[in-house]
């Protein structure tokens, strides 16, 4: 299944054709292509350099791990994303380890780590669904996340599957079609609200 996007102007494919489904196939997605994929975060760019992420991964392979993940989901997470042949939780690092000081730009790099690695993932006909819902404190509990690491958000990954394999109430979701606020309603100059002129 793809959803195709409509941009206002050329974008490349990659971008395009991401998207994120509720509805995945229980594929098993190779160690070559997860190794790539978390390559691809590894070399995103952050303040300092200082990679302030990390990402705890779990496949069904092995099924213990992989449900411990599923447990640190939020309940309306949980029936879709445990059919994911692969699930990680994105962490962040809150200070900085060349100075002991806070790091405001932590959860934004997780963010960079995260796109850079759902562009390998797409690239390798792979998906990727992130998720905000989840339990940071279930998460620190079951994984023995140490003080000044948070989970932040959660990852599954794997081939899309049709959406008729879904739960009653999410099928819908992955039917609809994509939609983005125009540039004009979030690109600016002079002032807040004024939309900038480089777009028409």
């Amino acid at each position: 299944m793809t959803k195709e996007a409509h941009p206002e102007y050329p974008i490349h494919d990659l971008i395009a054709n991401r998207w994120s489904p509720y509805a995945f196939d229980d594929r098993s997605v190779s160690e070559e292509d997860l190794c790539s994929v978390l390559e691809a975060a590894r070399w995103a760019p952050s303040s300092y350099n200082e990679q302030p992420w990390a990402f705890i991964v779990a496949t069904k392979d092995n099924p213990a791990e992989h449900e411990k993940i599923v447990s640190c989901l939020v309940e309306g997470n949980q029936p879709w994303a445990k059919a994911a042949p692969v699930l990680m939780l994105g962490c962040v690092f809150y200070q900085f380890n060349r100075n002991g000081k806070p790091n405001p730009a932590a959860e934004h790099d997780l963010g960079l780590a995260s796109g850079n690695l759902t562009l390998e993932a797409t690239a390798r006909g792979l998906y990727v669904h992130q998720m905000i819902g989840i339990e940071p404190a279930k998460a620190k509990e079951v994984f023995g996340l140490p003080d000044g690491v948070e989970a932040k958000t959660g990852l599954a990954l794997g081939y899309v599957a049709d959406p008729s394999v879904l739960p009653e109430g999410y099928k819908e979701r992955d039917l609809a079609p994509r939609e983005r606020k125009p540039l004009k309603d979030f690109v600016f100059t002079g002032k807040w609200g004024e939309a900038t002129k480089l777009v028409k």
